[in-house]
């Protein structure tokens, strides 16, 4: 617990809650949950994609509301607004006059350091040089401001264009602390540094939504619903099944873009179909991702689909839980099935991190590596790797382990759940100790 009395004033950056996508909303909640739980004395920034500055107070545990302070950050041409982020990376230049030009920058000037997650895995130029200049833009403007500047547990490339793996190198070199959340992207991280590996601020963890605490959401969810939950049989389970509207939604793009062998949607349609005309189990889709229904990343539109393909037989069996849930409720309602299936990675995050047997059907490797943390490696099921039926016929054989991946996942949480502990303090320790030399330099000028 901090000791310090002055209020502690943190900006975090990438991990904005109003994107509709549940993991990105995990790493706000677990990020702002559980440095609060270590340092009381913090107050939150959170840089959002809306307009203006806002106070919002959340609900993230069971009785836990949190106030956080959000600003609006924008791309796009209208440079005249003062969150447009071409605008503010201009105002970030012109030092004191920057401050008093700029909102934006005076309020990033007033923080004692910055964090910045980068949503996770967006910190590459896979999705391309506009999203990747996105991205690295606020951390070289808090280095550009000289505010300390932590990168939270993140995947570090791959940087396929080498002016861009030099930025992001810069951005890395000035950081104040850095961390990998899987051993692939920490290697990563080293290589970038060079001999500016520093294995004292420069560090291996884990995904911050390992951390995330549930919420029960027992009043958003339908009758029939709450009862299979709260009348769980053994000879009966509950099957939780995440599907990715991305590939779903759009499945041209599963081999143009991602190289699939498999067909996505004859997996899901093929595995539901043996689930319930072959098991007494009960099937709730559990959409992560909550674009606006007719949206083509829509999770909650992708569940609709395949509920209705498997017609009104099994309507009794199908359930869908709501596109209201927040990132805590939505891992709720994850920690209550006897086997989990998920495309989002971190709907699989939500059900390993409640010791749920856990599958995915994954096309990154970030997924792997995660699962490889909890010694689940084999439990990734690769549709550019493998056909339509070897991905069905892992996914029963997963199914039918499920006891025994429950019983090895529960022997290796205890370590997971040690690291989240151990890089939460480290970076709250890291946050104070940079906050102090920050107050003390200012009182010095």
């Amino acid at each position: 617990m901090s000791k310090l009395k002055n209020v502690i004033k943190i900006g975090l950056f990438g991990a904005a809650p109003d994107t509709s996508n549940m993991g990105v909303s995990a790493l706000f909640a677990s990020t702002v949950e559980g440095l609060t739980e270590k340092l009381p004395n913090a107050r939150f920034i959170v840089f959002d994609n809306k307009m203006g500055k806002r106070v919002k107070t959340y609900h993230f545990s069971e009785g836990n509301h949190i106030e956080v302070e959000h600003i609006g950050i924008r791309s796009g041409h209208r440079y005249y607004l003062q969150e447009n982020i071409m605008t503010i990376t201009l105002a970030s230049h012109l030092g004191a006059a920057g401050s008093a030009l700029n909102y934006v920058v005076r309020d990033i000037d007033q923080c004692d350091v910055i964090l910045d997650i980068s949503g996770g895995d967006s910190f590459s130029d896979i999705y391309g040089v506009k999203r990747f200049m996105t991205v690295v833009r606020p951390k070289l403007i808090s280095l550009i401001r000289q505010v300390p500047l932590i990168l939270l547990p993140q995947t570090y490339g791959p940087y396929a264009r080498p002016k861009v793996k030099k930025v992001a190198a810069e951005a890395v070199k000035g950081a104040d602390m850095a961390w990998a959340r899987d051993p692939n992207s920490f290697e990563i991280l080293k290589t970038m540094l060079g001999d500016e590996y520093d294995e004292s601020i420069h560090k291996a963890g884990v995904d911050f939504a390992f951390g995330l605490g549930v919420r029960s959401a027992e009043e958003l969810l339908s009758e029939n619903l709450n009862t299979l939950i709260s009348t769980r049989q053994e000879e009966k389970p509950l099957v939780g099944l995440n599907i990715s509207g991305l590939i779903y939604n759009d499945p041209d793009a599963a081999y143009s873009q991602y190289g699939f062998k498999a067909d996505y949607r004859e997996i899901i349609h093929g595995f539901c179909d043996w689930l319930l005309k072959t098991t007494n189990a009960s099937l709730v889709i559990i959409p992560h991702v909550m674009a606006w229904t007719k949206h083509v990343e829509s999770d909650y539109l992708a569940s609709q689909k395949v509920a209705e393909k498997l017609g009104r037989e099994f309507e009794d069996r199908v359930h869908i839980s709501p596109d209201t849930l927040d990132q805590n409720q939505v891992k709720w309602v994850i920690s209550k099935m006897d086997w989990f299936c998920g495309t989002r990675m971190h709907s699989t995050i939500a059900a390993l991190s409640q010791g749920v047997a856990t599958s995915s059907i994954a096309y990154s490797d970030k997924t792997a590596g995660v699962f490889a943390t909890c010694g689940q490696g084999g439990e990734v099921f690769d549709p550019r790797k493998f056909d339509t039926v070897e991905i069905i016929e892992q996914m029963k054989d997963s199914f039918l382990r499920r006891k025994e991946i429950e019983q090895s996942l529960g022997n290796a949480l205890p370590q997971i759940k040690e690291k989240v502990e151990n890089q939460l303090s480290l970076i709250a320790n890291r946050i104070e100790y940079l906050s102090s030399t920050r107050n003390s330099e200012n009182k010095g000028k």
